[in-house]
């Protein structure tokens, strides 16, 4: 009679386990996520400024990554020497040169054309 308040329990199969590559699938997702978002972009950005800097030469106008603004008087393998006013000239080293002047200063545009 007291089958009939109370169903019986009865033991059910255990339930599949996935496979260990199953358990793998996320953590290799994560990390393409993380090589094409972040370490990739990165990569590009210092390869461009490695090209940059290794094309540099006398007379070029640049800024550093300092914030100095000056024209390339001097160079050599790691070091740069800036003429920063009127014949002062400073030397800073090559891998802090942050890019060209005229990247601050872009050439203005007529706002009156439409």
């Amino acid at each position: 009679m007291l089958g009939i308040l109370v169903s019986n329990a009865y033991a059910q199969a255990a339930p599949a386990q996935p496979s260990a590559l199953m358990n793998m699938v996320p953590l290799v997702l994560v990390v393409l996520v993380f090589y094409f978002l972040m370490l990739r972009p990165q990569k590009k950005k210092m390869e461009q400024e490695q090209k940059y800097i290794s094309g540099l030469k006398h007379g070029d106008e640049v800024y550093t990554k300092a914030g100095i603004l000056g024209k390339i008087h001097g160079i050599t393998d790691k070091i740069i020497t800036l003429e920063v006013e009127d014949g002062s000239r400073m030397k800073v080293l090559k891998s802090q040169v942050a890019g060209p002047t005229k990247d601050l200063f872009p050439a203005p545009t007529d706002a009156k054309k439409k």
